[in-house]
């Protein structure tokens, strides 16, 4: 009874290693073309330790509602790992006041209201990558390689903003802009879509958090700032 009992628990331990999917396995489909391979999820197919990137993209800014803002960006970085690296980036905004600001904008007998808005014109920062996961996509017979991606670091935003308009001597009427710089916290969210070891498609969602003062207040708040962009990425 005890060698039965023994040899049920050297076999219960034994089968898991046995049956442990190694990076370098490969599963062979019938249904699949010949020439097709499907790998472990183990595996990575595409690697980053120890490579460069660069990424050029265009998005459109999705804060501020009385502004409608596009953003060309150029993103550029090293990973250590597979796991760990850095970016520096630089992204240049152009916005302007929507119909949502000219909708509150009442004119009547020469007066009306204007909302207080800002207008970011660029910002950059160094962020640490951390990528701690790795996905495979099966759609139609094929397969998609996909990494996630997520930054966090510091950043420093220029912007202009129509202050002038509520302090004691602007006017509803005056067009003086101020224009203001902002260091804070930078971050970003990230799927990178392999074409194949050298060439990738990348989706972000950058934030940029920093303290700014509000019109007629004395006291500074909290900013925020996002844009999402899509980018064409080389790797080597």
């Amino acid at each position: 009874m005890k060698l039965s009992c023994s040899l049920l628990l050297l076999i219960s331990l034994l089968i898991p290693q046995l049956t442990l999917a190694g990076e370098k396995d490969v599963y062979e489909f019938s249904w699949l073309d010949p020439d097709k391979e499907v790998y472990v999820l183990q595996n990575r197919k595409f690697r980053k330790a120890n490579n460069l990137h660069v990424n050029v993209g265009y998005g459109l800014t999705t804060s501020g509602a009385f502004v409608d803002s596009t953003t060309i960006q150029a993103r550029g970085g090293y990973f250590f790992t597979e796991d760990w690296g850095f970016e520096v980036m630089y992204s240049k905004n152009s916005g302007e006041e929507n119909d949502t600001f000219k909708s509150v904008v009442a004119t009547v007998g020469g007066s009306g209201t204007t909302p207080f808005r800002r207008i970011v014109q660029s910002y950059y920062g160094v962020m640490g990558l951390w990528s701690p996961f790795y996905t495979k996509i099966n759609t139609f017979n094929k397969i998609a390689y996909m990494d996630w991606i997520f930054g966090l670091g510091y950043g420093q935003l220029t912007e202009q903003n129509n202050k002038t308009r509520f302090d004691n001597l602007g006017t509803i009427n005056d067009n003086q802009m101020t224009e203001e710089s902002h260091s804070g916290i930078l971050w970003t969210a990230a799927m990178k879509f392999y074409l194949d070891q050298t060439w990738s498609i990348r989706a972000d969602f950058t934030g940029m958090y920093y303290s700014a003062t509000e019109p007629k207040l004395n006291k500074s708040s909290m900013v925020n700032h996002y844009d999402a962009t899509l980018s064409l990425g080389f790797g080597f």
